[in-house]
């Protein structure tokens, strides 16, 4: 007998059989699939202060939406610090990065205006984009001169509001940097604002980990976005920049006005992994040294380079072998996972190894050389 729903059943298949089904899989082996890179989730740090602040009385859930009786000091707090730490007028904490791009790019950009994001922006930032009213126009990945001459098409076409220029500081796939000199400098000759995307710099980019974009965020045509889920290490997302504009996603916003507040407690804690960045350097030093010796033993064993940052990214292309190559590194103890499009575009599906705290040297050099063999012998 055919399942109540035939439809959604053939497009499960139709994913099976293109190597593209997912499944929740448990945490087993050795991390290189988290975005934990300072080790912060799991340490002693957030530990002591998750019970700090419950001894303190700090609530575990907010019980209500910001606007209403789920504003908690916690919050406030945690927004004022963040804000001084990242050096800008204001800052309003989210539930996660997700509900903060669609807040951002569904609330600031007017009808009229125009959203020129990079084309392989993060998916989230492409929801708030099509719950907004402004006009979107892609240019090339991390291509400054294509971004330039993307804006003067527009222009020309009669294209006369706001500038909204959308990228991400690290991407989360590539692991590349994105040209945010070359790009404030393009929003700064056409009046724009500069919107970045930190979450996989904040905590290990920039002076004590302040993000990529920590020398421009003062800037009052710059906002930033650092969600506090990877090298944080707790959940939720804070949205930096000038006061006008946090104000209106607080007045505007309805992934703001609509929903729960994010746990005061998750807020405590977001707070204590912001002072362990300003006292505790060595924990960001001892990051890059795991990072630096990931990137020269992929090269070494692998003959892979070219990498920027944490996140390694090995271009397998075809869809079925990736997920091979993955399995076979889960049978040797690794936690690496596949990446299939549409995370991806199609034919770069790829291993996305991401290097932490919570994997020693040693371990690094004994995954390339068992990925240089795992790669010869599954061609």
């Amino acid at each position: 007998m055919a399942g109540a729903f035939p439809r959604h059943e053939k497009s499960l298949e139709a994913l099976r059989t293109r190597g593209r089904y997912r499944q929740l899989m448990p945490r087993d082996g050795h991390d290189f699939a988290s975005n934990d890179y300072l080790g912060l989730a799991s340490s002693d740090v957030l530990r002591a202060a998750a019970a700090d602040a419950l001894t303190r009385g700090v609530p575990v859930g907010a019980g209500g939406s910001r606007l209403l009786r789920g504003n908690d000091a916690e919050h406030q707090l945690l927004e004022a610090e963040a804000a001084a730490f990242f050096g800008t007028e204001a800052a309003l904490f989210m539930g996660g990065g997700f509900n903060a791009n669609q807040a951002i790019f569904s609330t600031l950009p007017q009808q009229g205006d125009l959203v020129l994001y990079d084309a392989l922006i993060h998916a989230s930032t492409h929801d708030g984009m099509r719950l907004g009213r402004a006009e979107t126009r892609s240019f090339a990945h991390g291509d400054a001169e294509d971004a330039a001459a993307v804006l003067k098409s527009w222009r020309a076409d009669g294209g006369e509001g706001q500038i909204w220029i959308a990228v991400e500081a690290v991407y989360s796939m590539d692991g590349d940097l994105a040209p945010l000199d070359a790009l404030m400098a393009l929003a700064d000759a056409e009046g724009a604002v500069l919107v970045v995307d930190e979450a996989h710099s904040s905590g290990v980019f920039g002076n004590l980990g302040c993000g990529l974009a920590h020398e421009i965020a003062h800037r009052p045509n710059v906002l930033s976005l650092h969600t506090c889920g990877k090298a944080l290490g707790a959940s939720g997302a804070l949205i930096c920049g000038q006061r006008v504009l946090i104000e209106t996603l607080i007045n505007k916003a309805r992934g703001f006005i609509f929903a729960t507040a994010p746990s005061p407690l998750n807020a405590a804690l977001v707070r204590a992994a912001l002072q362990e960045l300003q006292q505790n350097p060595g924990r960001r030093e001892q990051a890059w040294q795991g990072i630096t010796h990931a990137q020269r033993e992929a090269k070494r064993l692998c003959g892979l380079e070219g990498f920027q940052s944490q996140i390694l990214p090995v271009v397998i292309g075809d869809d079925k072998r990736t997920m091979v190559l993955a399995a076979a590194m889960q049978g040797r103890g690794y936690d690496i996972r596949g990446i299939r499009p549409p995370t991806v575009p199609r034919g770069t599906s790829r291993l996305r190894l991401s290097i932490t705290l919570n994997t020693a040297a040693g371990v690094i050099t004994q995954m390339f050389e068992h990925l240089a063999r795992e790669m010869e012998t599954k061609p």
